[in-house]
């Protein structure tokens, strides 16, 4: 895979973030009229198109608003929140010259404004990029990986994730994070009303029962509509990973550096004070640790299928042949 230029990978990040914001809520709203088929449904006469269709049309607005809240407090708090799950601190010019330098070398050598750098405590060897707009834009790395690596490798680590940050990346998975974050939030809290039995405590015994049909229909339309989000998210993740090791080459014209660095990280990345998952899936390597056991074929081929990234020895060969 060719890296296909600066400015196109930014217009189809654009373009896809775009319809992100238009998928999602389109999700959400046909999972919004799929229940009201179900809750306007009668034993005798089956689905009620004009009562289902009427119900659609009063819960849209209050369905909207509440995207629109989680969406804007998501947008605006998501810099504090990752950081916060990741335990990260804020990584000062005086605190590491040598990174400091090398990410400062690498902006000025394309033009770009400098992000913040922070730091992971932990001696496993990872990075990633996060940010949705300028001021907010960071790169993180782990006291390991700068402990590790050579100052080639390292350059090449951080020139992968600011391009990630030049291609809007970063922009783009926040965002399909937070709605896939919405299916989540729904599936769980519908999941706990119904082990709690907290609805319809004191109405009738029919009432109970209908409650609870209406709340396993919620869970079932909730997953589903996870499924195809995270679906939709992994085929992102993986694109991504490959675009953004052509432009650390196009930015370092050393890909066997970064080629080298993916070996160091390979089998040596799991931080296991992180386990907010959609943290793990914006770091440069997201493999799940290596199992001693070699039976595991078709458990790691499922595991494989629902990765975040392309497997790590991929992307060596992938890079050996730039």
């Amino acid at each position: 895979m060719k890296y296909i230029g600066l400015q196109k990978q930014i217009n189809r990040n654009n373009n896809m973030s775009v319809l992100l914001l238009l998928a999602f809520p389109t999700l959400i709203l046909a999972g919004v009229f799929a229940f009201t088929l179900y809750a306007t449904a009668d034993k005798t006469y089956g689905i009620q198109w004009d009562e289902s269709v009427q119900m659609f049309i009063e819960v849209i607005p209050m369905v909207l608003i509440g995207v629109a809240i989680w969406f804007v407090i998501a947008y605006f708090a998501n810099s504090k929140m990752i950081n916060l799950a990741a335990g990260s601190h804020t990584l000062e010019r005086r605190d590491n010259k040598r990174v400091y330098n090398l990410t400062e070398n690498l902006c000025m050598s394309v033009g770009m404004p400098m992000p913040k750098l922070r730091v992971i405590d932990s001696p496993a060897l990872n990075a990633f990029a996060s940010g949705i707009k300028e001021d907010n834009y960071s790169v993180t790395l782990t006291t390991g990986i700068i402990e590790t690596l050579n100052d080639e490798e390292l350059e090449g680590v951080i020139a992968h994730e600011l391009t990630h940050i030049r291609n809007k990346d970063v922009r783009l998975l926040v965002v399909s994070i937070i709605f896939v974050g919405i299916f989540s939030f729904v599936a769980q809290i519908a999941y706990r009303s119904l082990w709690y039995g907290s609805l319809g405590r004191s109405r009738r015994r029919n009432d109970k029962d209908s409650g609870g049909g209406a709340i396993i229909i919620i869970i079932i339309i909730a997953f589903m509509a996870y499924l195809l989000s995270v679906v939709f998210k992994l085929a992102l993740s993986r694109k991504r990973e490959y675009l953004a090791d052509s432009g650390a080459v196009e930015m370092t014209r050393k890909p066997w550096a970064l080629a080298s660095a993916l070996r160091k990280i390979s089998g040596n990345s799991d931080i296991e004070s992180i386990t907010n998952q959609d943290v793990k899936e914006m770091f440069i390597d997201n493999s799940p640790p290596k199992n001693g056991n070699h039976n595991m074929n078709l458990m790691e081929s499922i595991s494989s299928f629902f990765s975040t990234h392309p497997p790590i020895e991929k992307r060596i060969k992938f890079l050996e042949q730039l």
